[in-house]
């Protein structure tokens, strides 16, 4: 390697030559002799091309876990699932959702085509299993999620009912056989549903009150639902909570803040501003009873809400001292719903100032709710208690006392902008929200008519420990449908970065601790969802509106992938040649 050296020059001198080239020509040129190949590996060096070719803020210290910045720029070079390695096309129609299997060993999609799809994960994605829920008047498949020990999928679709009605419906399917164990009912559709457990989901229900009023009721159900005996509950009222001006609970997940006590490598890096506190806000008190007959439900609760919104202004304690005023339905229904709504939230002197009081069951839904207007724009958050874990013990608000009808939230997070997407770390730390703003200063006057929203996606990070937002937010991809039309895109979060869809028709991988954009997958219309492999950051799928699913590899993972296929081929020695020669 010395035999023909290039003229020594001093380390120093090289070293301000080796800044002066791109990361590719200080490789090359380390190859060239021992003294180019040390310097070549130069710390300081490699510090600076780092920050340079990423274009990060020399206020970003290096990840708390990378051993060298030569190490940590070949992780953000060669370990981004980037590569293109395979397309799915088995799928009829759009794919709107992909998940993985805790393992990794599986995955599932859901399309249009009514169908949800199982996959195995070997070194190629194969097709393993396919069920169509048109049999069971579905319009469409739109999430699945597998339990906690991979032996039961989730599927959330679209129930098409008598007269065109459409609601959601969740199914559970045995992974075993893959034959279905039982069918929920969820309404709203978008609310998708999701594992608390093992073997015990969560659902909803919506009850109109008034036409701007009205209330979610979240159902916890057991996925084995053919029982020995009718004493034996399977399904629980977990929460009954208010919805103001016409909006609903949407989009439920769980996040077990246990984990947080796990080394967390994301350490914050910027001083992090405080939010200001939430407005509190009350809900409408009506105990709605059962879920059995939906249509007999509403009459009753309007039965209920009606004496309340036509009594006549005299007598209501808000207008003492005042005149008769003419107002219509709409505002009095809003201004007896704020009158009575008083807690729904915590008042803070039962909150901790940080946040949710830490205990040794940090168990909370999280779903997105609003106060404003219909268009889901605010996080809730309600802690599970350790008995609502299952279905037996007291139902239909036996755990409530006397005076409370609605349940209260433990915290609101305004996002003061549309909510499209949500997603969880791994260590169920760090909450992922994708959102498009509305316009700064905006005054909502009708509930009916939300505001425009931006085409830009703002990718917010909510410290679920502090309850505060991180000051920069994430952005590189855009959406187009108006604020009437817009639609749910799911993102995904790995051990170090998170993944989105978005309308322009690619897929966008970010760094969590550097936020910076590392690479755009491209699709031929919306990418929908993306889904990181739980057992390997380096492995990435998206699916399309344009009917498939991608299969995203990094550069390193290719290479091993190739090395492996080639070993794994037979080989044949000349004896063997021989001998399969004809005679």
């Amino acid at each position: 390697m010395d035999a023909c050296a290039p003229v020594a020059l001093p380390d120093s001198l090289l070293l301000e030559i080796f800044l002066l080239l791109p990361h590719d020509a200080v490789l090359s040129a380390g190859l060239a002799c021992r003294q180019w190949y040390a310097v070549s590996r130069d710390e300081f060096l490699w510090r600076e091309l780092f920050y340079r070719y990423y274009r990060i803020p020399r206020s970003v210290p290096r990840h708390p876990a990378a051993e060298s910045w030569y190490s940590e720029f070949q992780r953000l070079f060669d370990c981004i699932p980037c590569v293109e390695v395979q397309t799915l096309r088995e799928h009829h129609d759009q794919v709107l959702h992909l998940s993985f299997a805790h393992r990794g060993h599986l995955l599932a999609s859901c399309s249009k085509d009514c169908t949800v799809k199982i996959w195995r994960n070997n070194l190629e994605i194969s097709l393993l299993h396919s069920s169509s829920m048109r049999q069971f008047n579905w319009g469409y498949t739109q999430f699945s999620q597998f339990n906690v020990d991979d032996s039961l999928l989730l599927v959330s679709g679209v129930y098409i009912g008598p007269h065109h009605s459409s609601s959601g419906e969740i199914a559970v399917i045995s992974l075993a056989d893959f034959s279905l164990l039982s069918r929920v009912r969820n309404k709203p559709y978008d609310v998708f549903g999701c594992w608390l457990n093992e073997t015990h989901l969560i659902s909803g229900n919506l009850y109109w009150i008034g036409n701007m009023t009205s209330c979610s009721v979240l159902w916890l159900n057991k996925a084995f639902q053919d029982v020995e005996s009718e004493n034996v509950n399977v399904v629980k009222r977990l929460f009954k909570i208010q919805n103001l001006n016409a909006s609903t609970i949407r989009t439920v997940m769980v996040a077990d803040c246990r984990r947080h006590d796990s080394p967390d490598l994301l350490l914050d890096y910027e001083a992090q501003a405080a939010a200001p506190a939430p407005p509190r806000r009350g809900p409408l008190v009506f105990d709605l009873g059962s879920d059995s007959e939906e249509e007999e439900e509403e009459k009753r609760e309007r039965a209920v809400a009606e004496p309340l919104c036509t009594r006549p202004p005299e007598q209501d304690p808000s207008f003492e001292g005042r005149g008769s005023p003419v107002i219509s339905e709409r505002q009095l229904e809003a201004r007896v719903a704020r009158f009575l709504g008083k807690t729904r939230t915590r008042p803070a002197d039962l909150a901790a100032a940080d946040g949710i009081a830490q205990t040794d069951h940090n168990i909370y839904l999280l779903f997105t709710t609003g106060s404003l207007t219909y268009s889901p724009h605010q996080i809730g958050i309600k802690r599970i208690m350790p008995d609502q874990m299952t279905t037996s013990g007291p139902v239909l608000g036996e755990e409530r006392s006397s005076d409370e009808f609605f349940d209260s939230l433990d915290h609101l997070i305004d996002i003061h902008g549309h909510i499209i997407g949500m997603g969880l770390s791994p260590d169920h730390r760090y909450l992922y929200v994708n959102s498009r703003a509305w316009p700064a200063g905006y005054v909502i006057s009708d509930p009916m008519s939300p505001p425009p929203i931006a085409e830009e996606i703002d990718l917010h990070v909510i410290d679920l420990k502090t309850l505060r937002e991180e000051r920069r937010i994430l952005r590189a991809h855009r959406a187009f449908t108006p604020n009437d039309e817009c639609f749910f895109i799911f993102l995904d979060v790995s051990r170090d970065f998170v993944a989105s869809g978005a309308e322009d028709k690619h897929g966008y991988i970010w760094d969590r601790h550097y936020n910076i954009c590392l690479a755009r997958l491209q699709h031929d219309d919306v990418v929908n969802s993306v889904a990181f492999c739980p057992a390997d950051q380096e492995l990435l799928l998206s699916a399309s509106d344009d009917g498939t699913v991608k299969v995203w590899r990094s550069p390193r993972a290719t290479r091993l992938a190739a090395e492996q296929r080639r070993q794994a081929r037979p080989r044949r020695t000349l004896f063997s040649w021989l001998g399969g020669r004809p005679r």
